[in-house]
């Protein structure tokens, strides 16, 4: 897609795009899929080539089939099984004048829900309740109890929705005004470009935790930090790959000491707080760059970073109700209920552009450009999906087949497991993780 190339500043010409298959959508989501892999692929060879590490740039490939795969999930236990991917309650619910989403996943957001609803946690006690509400009124009055709900409205609803509009007018990928020049400190190595990049990871759920998997694959050093008692189970085996976990309460003073310290000696911060989050905590752009002056900042939220809903929580999920992909996928496949994408594109696309933006990046403080901040959201990744429709209808499953697997098995906490091979392939860069997957708070909070 010519939009990601543009929005990164790359040819658009370096990547070969192999295997066949489509996912069945409305909308092109293989081709976002594969499109994020190769600007991943081709922003790689691009820092290799200016840091000297390669006389010319690598071929880049990407298998179109994989990328769709491992959208879905990357980890095939053996012997165990993955957790559920959604709590009971969390799903489409019908109210009196259309379709609403609730998500229930976190202790929090399943409670905040049932206050508003006055039920106890048993799903035909909600959908009873929902039924008497409207859609938008019942949205409104969970996110403002602290939870997280999304009505589902149509992509014309949605262009003009304030939200919307202000979404639709954002960059694909906003570059704020770098700080001043620091030299890079990380030396890479041709088989490994990232080596010895240290990366700290405050990411949750899925398309943070995917760019940061994906520069774990080239060999950066990866500390994942949550605050004490957090657990997301249903996605820690298939997104911790290649990186320690650790926990910090960053309102306790002993452990923002101990992470002001991780700053110190990090060399890209990567993470999904929303806008002004992170500074209320007392780390905004500024408070970084004084503690790590040329720290690259890469960070993302759901719902864009101009509008009204900037401050929204969000998932992939509610995403797509809010933003029109549900209400289209539901026409185009003549069905009964909201029709989602078959996978959670939008988050694994934005976690693959995050991976790039933080290379592009990394490319321009060699260059001497100084130190710079990617911002991406989910709801503006949409809206780059929704400017492709697939005229094809798309069979391509998500069952894994016979030499999808690398060879070796990955012996995980969990037990042995098989993971997919990697969609993205550079000639002499072998995509490859230093660690198995992690529980989370494994880990100690220092740089290793």
């Amino acid at each position: 897609m010519q939009e990601i190339s543009d929005a990164l500043s790359l040819s658009g010409a370096a990547s070969r795009m192999t295997g066949s298959g489509l996912l069945p959508s409305r909308y092109a989501v293989t081709d976002l899929l594969a499109s994020s892999v190769g600007a991943v692929g081709e922003a790689l060879v691009a820092l290799m080539a200016d840091s000297g590490l390669v006389a010319a740039a690598p071929m880049v490939s990407v298998d179109r089939r994989l990328a769709s795969l491992w959208a879905g999930q990357s980890i095939v236990p053996l012997g165990w099984e993955m957790p559920p991917v959604w709590d009971a309650i969390a799903g489409l619910y019908q109210t009196r004048d259309g379709w609403i989403r609730l998500h229930t996943n976190l202790p929090h957001h399943r409670a905040a829900a049932l206050s508003v609803l006055s039920v106890a946690a048993e799903r035909e006690a909600v959908a009873a309740a929902v039924r008497g509400w409207d859609k938008d009124a019942l949205e409104t009055a969970i996110v403002d109890a602290g939870g997280v709900a999304a009505a589902m409205r149509s992509r014309a609803e949605w262009r003009a929705h304030p939200n919307g509009a202000a979404v639709g007018a954002e960059p694909l990928v906003a570059f704020d005004q770098p700080a001043a020049s620091v030299a890079p400190r990380w030396a890479g190595r041709p088989d490994r470009p990232l080596a010895g990049l240290k990366v700290l990871d405050l990411t949750r759920v899925l398309a943070g935790p995917v760019s940061t998997r994906t520069l774990a694959g080239f060999g950066a050093q990866v500390l994942r930090i949550d605050p004490p008692g957090w657990d997301e189970a249903n996605v820690v085996p298939d997104i911790t790959l290649g990186k320690r976990c650790a926990m910090l309460d960053l309102r306790d003073a002993s452990d923002r000491a101990r992470f002001e310290t991780l700053l110190r000696g990090a060399d890209l911060l990567v993470h999904g707080y929303r806008p002004a989050a992170l500074a209320a905590l007392g780390y905004a752009p500024k408070a970084l760059q004084a503690l790590r002056p040329g720290l690259i900042e890469v960070t993302l939220d759901a719902y864009g970073w101009t509008g009204p809903w900037a401050g929204r929580r969000g998932f992939d999920s509610l995403v797509q109700m809010s933003c029109g992909i549900a209400d289209a996928g539901m026409n185009w496949a003549a069905a009964d209920q909201p029709t989602p994408l078959p996978v959670q594109a939008l988050d694994h696309a934005t976690g693959y552009l995050m991976a790039a933006a933080a290379l592009v990046l990394l490319r321009r403080a060699v260059a001497g450009e100084g130190a710079g901040r990617a911002r991406l959201s989910l709801a503006r990744t949409a809206e780059l999906l929704c400017a492709h429709r697939q005229m094809a209808s798309g069979h391509l499953g998500l069952a894994h087949l016979e030499g999808d697997h690398q060879a070796a098995e990955e012996q995980t906490p969990w037990g042995p497991a098989r993971r997919l091979r990697p969609a993205l392939d550079v000639a002499g860069v072998p995509m490859r993780w230093d660690l198995p997957a992690a529980d989370l708070g494994t880990a100690d909070p220092v740089w290793v």
